[in-house]
């Protein structure tokens, strides 16, 4: 071994005994900030996490990729992994502003390995500057439980919503000169503009740059053109977007992002963008159609009204640093 070598272990073992001490890890346990690499290792955590809890799993490596390959984000530095041996058992990310997210795997649960996470969530949060940190979890679940014993409260609640198997949402016929198509990418920054004008209307955030938005949108993973949808005006204006993925753990198509520009709404432009993505989706392979929304956006009813039904329930809770 030489002796660049040695004092690297050395590094190594200094940076993991520090983030142990950090969060108060179980014993037997390890710790260490992860890496691009360890995407799969946390979607399978996150993955025996929603089995357990929701009879499902709805992650998909995709998601981490994106949300981990935004430019604002930095693996390394905003992301923690437990370990026993070499096996990931818990993992904890800040996201950036007041939004985290955390697992544990089900076989691990009840050794405090999420208590240890929220407390590294939180002071990673608080270094960063927020003044208050959250996440979504499964509603009555193990995770709700432990975040309100810590203080935890409620911000909102949130629903996953499917359209029956077998129905279909009526094709909503346009206004006189309005169309749907596919995105080019001379669309890109309108949808981005769009999209986010629409979001920041109800969420209480900065807004995304283009760079990070289009990591998560036209970088996911997988990304094919018939994945954005645009709804255009007579003037060829994108006053409308749908982005819809195909879920591979169940081979279902999910609407990530829909939103339509203030001044066109009451129009039929979100249902017509809805029937449009889910047909277009089934016409690739997926069986069933699913989208999720929250309490802040009071769209719960819209969805309904088109015959989509409620399949999980979600809360966000937060805590004051």
């Amino acid at each position: 071994m030489t002796e660049s070598s040695v004092r690297g272990k050395c590094r190594a073992l200094a940076v993991e005994t520090a983030f142990n001490e950090r969060v108060n890890i179980p014993e037997g346990l390890t710790s260490r900030p992860l890496q691009p690499a360890d995407a799969a290792a946390v979607t399978a955590v996150m993955a025996a996490s929603e089995l357990h809890d929701l009879g499902e799993v709805v992650i998909e490596e995709a998601d981490i990729v994106s949300d981990w390959q935004r430019p604002s984000f930095d693996v390394a530095d905003q992301t923690i992994g437990i370990f026993d041996g070499e096996m990931l058992v818990g993992y904890a990310e800040w996201s950036g502003a007041d939004r985290g997210d955390a697992a544990v795997h089900p076989d691990y649960r009840g050794r405090g390995i999420g208590t240890a996470l929220a407390g590294w969530m939180q002071q990673r949060a608080r270094a960063g500057g927020a003044a208050k940190v959250g996440m979504p979890v499964p509603a009555g679940s193990a995770a709700e439980k432990l975040l309100t014993a810590l203080g935890y409260h409620l911000r909102w609640h949130s629903w996953v919503l499917a359209l029956p198997e077998g129905a279909e949402i009526e094709p909503q016929p346009l206004p006189e000169g309005y169309d749907v198509r596919e995105a080019t990418e001379a669309d890109r920054r309108s949808v981005w503009t769009v999209v986010e004008d629409a979001f920041l209307e109800w969420s209480v955030r900065e807004r995304s740059t283009f760079e990070d938005f289009s990591a998560g949108v036209f970088g996911r993973p997988g990304f094919e053109p018939w994945n954005l949808r645009v709804v255009t005006d007579p003037a060829g204006e994108v006053v409308g977007a749908s982005h819809v993925v195909l879920d591979t753990n169940q081979g279902n198509a999910f609407i990530a992002k829909l939103a339509v520009r203030r001044d066109q709404r009451n129009r039929g432009l979100a249902r017509a963008l809805l029937a449009d993505s889910f047909t277009l989706a089934r016409q690739h392979g997926a069986r069933g159609s699913e989208l999720s929304t929250d309490s802040r956006t009071g769209a719960l009813t819209l969805y309904e009204k088109v015959g989509m039904v409620v399949t999980s329930n979600w809360v966000n809770l937060a805590i004051d640093l």
